[in-house]
Formats: C-alpha cells, sequence, structure tokens
C-alpha cells in the first residue's frame, strides 16, 4: 500500500498534486531522458559540469519517489554514444559523478530493496568506472522493489544490433528460434522488463535522441521545459497526473459508447486501458 504522506510534505503544492493522483493506475515502467544540464549552467554563468553536479539531486528524488510510488521500472538515460562528442573534461566529470553516485547511494539503494541494471555497452567505460558498477549491480541483485536501469555508453540503435547479434550467436550454437518481436525483444537490454508506459524528456526539446527506440513504440510522451536540475518530485506528479488523463489504446479504438454510457465515463476517472 503506497503511503501518500510519504509522497510530500503536509500544506505544500505536491500535496495538491499527490492527492490528484489514482495511486492505483500509475505506470509500471517509467523512462526518462534527462536534458538541460548544460544550459542551466549557462543561464547562471557556470560551467556547464556545474549542471550535471545539480542534476545528481535530480536522479536522487526521481528514484526515492519512483520507488516510494512503487514503480515496477525507473531507466535514466544518462550517458550516450553521442556524448562521447563533448570535451573530454565535460566526459570525465559525468563518468566521476556516476561513480559518486553510485559509491554514496549504494547502501540507501539496497536498505531500500532497489535493483539496479545498466543497459548500453558500460562494460566498455574505464574499469575504473565499470569496477563500482559490478560491485553495485551484485550488491543489489537480491533488491525486490523498483529495478532502476541506467543507460550508460547507451544507444537505441546499437542495442538492436547487439539484439540481432546474440540471436545469431544463438543460432551457431544450435539454438534455432524463431525470429520475430518475441525473440527481438527477449535480447535487448531491457528483456523481462515491460515496456515504458511513460516516457519524460525534460528541457523542452522534441526529439527522443536514440532512446529505447524498440521499447517506446507505444510509450506516452511527455514534455517538460523544466531543466534536468530543477526536475524535482512536482515535475514527476504532473507527468504522471498528464499519463492517467490519456486513453491507452495501442493503435486500436476505444468502441462508440452509449449516451447513459458516456455520461456514466464523465462521471467517473479515465481507466488506463493499457
Amino acid at each position: 500500500m503506497i503511503d501518500r504522506s510519504k509522497l510530500a510534505e503536509s500544506g505544500s503544492p505536491e500535496e495538491l498534486l499527490v492527492h490528484r493522483l489514482d495511486l492505483t493506475r500509475l505506470p509500471r515502467h517509467v523512462a526518462v531522458i534527462m536534458d538541460g544540464n548544460g544550459r542551466w549552467a549557462e543561464q547562471r554563468g557556470l560551467p556547464r559540469v556545474e549542471g550535471h553536479r545539480s542534476g545528481v539531486e535530480s536522479v536522487r528524488e526521481t528514484v526515492e519517489m519512483s520507488a516510494r510510488l512503487e514503480l515496477e521500472a525507473l531507466t535514466l538515460y544518462a550517458f550516450s554514444v553521442e556524448n562521447w562528442k563533448r570535451p573530454r573534461f565535460e566526459v570525465w566529470t559525468l563518468m566521476n559523478l556516476i561513480k559518486d553516485y553510485v559509491r554514496k547511494e549504494l547502501q540507501s539503494l539496497v536498505d531500500n530493496q532497489i535493483r539496479l541494471h545498466l543497459l548500453g555497452r558500460w562494460r566498455e567505460l574505464d574499469p575504473s568506472v565499470v569496477q563500482v558498477l559490478e560491485r553495485a549491480v551484485d550488491a543489489t541483485r537480491e533488491g525486490r522493489g523498483l529495478q532502476l536501469n541506467i543507460a550508460l555508453n547507451y544507444s537505441g540503435r546499437a542495442e538492436i544490433v547487439d539484439a540481432c547479434r546474440n540471436i545469431v550467436r544463438d543460432w551457431a550454437a544450435g539454438e534455432r528460434v524463431d525470429i520475430d518481436e518475441e525473440t527481438l525483444g527477449r535480447h535487448l537490454y531491457t528483456a523481462g522488463l515491460p515496456d515504458p508506459d511513460l516516457l519524460i524528456r525534460t528541457s523542452g526539446e522534441m526529439r527522443i535522441s536514440n532512446f529505447l527506440l524498440w521499447q517506446i513504440a507505444y510509450s506516452e510522451i511527455w514534455i517538460t521545459d523544466t531543466l534536468w536540475p530543477d526536475f524535482r518530485r512536482g515535475e514527476l506528479f504532473r507527468a504522471l497526473l498528464d499519463y492517467q488523463g490519456r486513453e491507452r489504446r495501442y493503435g486500436g479504438l476505444v468502441e462508440q459508447m452509449s449516451s447513459s454510457e458516456e455520461e456514466e465515463a464523465l462521471a467517473t476517472p479515465r481507466r488506463h486501458r493499457g
């Protein structure tokens, strides 16, 4: 049972949002493109890396709220394959921030039954980063709550390529299966997880940036102008409220209702059709 009192302080604007949420119709899996760290810093006359440092608190609060809301999975886009094109010092800072976050938050992840999972070609990162990540994955392996997916050295296209390579490898080893959507899904980095119900993008950009290309085929997309370092629980609650106001049809049509059925539907909250 989700405790509303632990989601927001009494009398705060966030508490009003929480009371509007239908806690029985939350998405199972939320994915986030964390964007706007550099612009946040530039607006304040600070080096870009200060935006990344400030964005860590947004990660911390988003993970905490997702766990308290008892979501099944939260996927955060932390570092893409394309991010290697950034200045060397910025990349170095990002890698150190990732290490510091994992080290500092590890005990909290364990205590809150949060299981860490990594998406992407993360084993190609610097050995010092890989070592910290491997320890955290192993330490949280028995977690039975939120699965926290962090996409590192990630590319949606590369993920599909890697899945195809693994299928070919299985065939070569004698495991002959039909190559269909289900088979490919089992070879993705997110195998075993439901596809994201909701994709959140901060900073107002209208693109998906090579993120979870296969998995977000039917995801609801919510875009906010808020820059990632300013993203807090209130923004998360607004995204969830917007999600709950949509009809999930997966390409189908809503059946035509009679006037009496329509009146009844308008008198009650809209149901999640997923």
